[in-house]
């Protein structure tokens, strides 16, 4: 819509004060947009601070509860797990993924008992688990499909089991949403839901996230001949259409801030439950300008999140979430 010709229309009017900027605001922000991604590991009464992640600590599940407990007061409708394993239960055939009593598994159940309304999400591939750092199974180098989607299968399974309530696969192998979803159905587990990384890149970006569960440093090769090409727009998007004909229930594009492009085309086709994943190179760099004075820290996290939910994002995965949530809380 054309607006009427200057003076008739002088669009400043309506930013002269912040009552009426507030009332014709377009998109908005609240707590229950959030999901946040939380790093555990074994142990008791542990924060161990991550450094590449100022600000962020990998925490033993005791730590995790109250954490969890503050964040759920704060109107968090959700956190993400994300384990550390440790380097001993690391094999090439990362059976500690499936194992009913690993780390994410006892967590979800000591979350599900002392916060039974706060959703639980799980991560589901296999580089936590995994000895050479890859989401799936290697064979002479070369990154299995369906057996790794076999293992997977039973990595979600048993997360299903635990208690989640939101499955997470993030491995972007083919066919893992339908296999995993007929798998839960047989199961009697037909009201979890999948939340697919449907549109996950081969990014830079997720440099830090690897420092926190232990991966860096073991990666052998890349991940480019599973995750998109940055490059490519309309991959992603056939990635999300196959995934949502499979089952998934949401999808997601991972990273968020530089597939803003990619968010909006998303929401736009599909019309389903869009979220975007703030990784943790996004979440790094804004944290390390505001710390040395560079930006404004408050004003940017915000921005940053009104950035996806203008782009059509129904929600975001960000380390900034009980930051967010308090300052709109205020």
């Amino acid at each position: 819509m054309t607006p009427a010709p200057f003076p008739a229309a002088r669009l400043r009017r309506l930013r002269r004060t912040r009552a009426l900027r507030d009332m014709v605001q377009e998109n908005g922000l609240s707590a229950s947009d959030l999901i946040w991604p939380v790093f555990i590991r074994d142990g008791d009464g542990i924060e161990d601070p991550i450094p590449s992640l100022p600000g962020v600590s990998r925490l033993s599940i005791d730590k995790l509860l109250g954490a969890a407990a503050d964040a759920y007061a704060l109107g968090i409708p959700a956190i993400c797990l994300f384990p550390y394993t440790d380097p001993s239960l690391r094999t090439d055939t990362c059976e500690e993924a499936w194992n009913p009593d690993n780390l994410t598994n006892r967590a979800i159940c000591a979350l599900k008992q002392d916060l039974p309304d706060l959703m639980v999400m799980t991560d589901i591939a296999l580089d936590p688990y995994n000895a050479n750092g890859h989401d799936g199974l290697v064979v002479d180098g070369r990154i299995l499909n369906d057996e790794t989607v076999e293992a997977l299968v039973r990595m979600g399974l048993a997360q299903a089991e635990a208690g989640a309530d939101i499955l997470g696969p993030s491995d972007m192998m083919d066919g893992r949403i339908g296999a995993l979803r007929s798998a839960l159905e047989a199961a009697g587990h037909k009201d979890i839901a999948i939340l697919s990384y449907a549109a996950k890149f081969a990014s830079g970006f997720y440099g830090p996230f690897r420092d926190a569960v232990g991966a860096s440093g073991r990666l052998v090769g890349d991940k480019a001949t599973y995750q998109i090409n940055p490059a490519n727009r309309e991959e992603a998007l056939a990635c999300v259409a196959r995934d949502l004909a499979e089952g998934a229930d949401m999808v997601m594009v991972k990273p968020g801030m530089p597939y803003l492009d990619i968010c909006r085309a998303v929401r736009d086709r599909f019309q389903r439950p869009t979220f975007a994943y703030q990784v943790s190179g996004e979440y790094a760099m804004l944290m390390a300008a505001a710390q040395n004075g560079w930006l404004d820290g408050e004003k940017v996290m915000l921005e940053s999140m009104m950035a996806f939910k203008r782009a059509g994002c129904d929600g975001v995965l960000t380390y900034f979430a009980p930051r967010v949530a308090a300052a709109l809380k205020g």
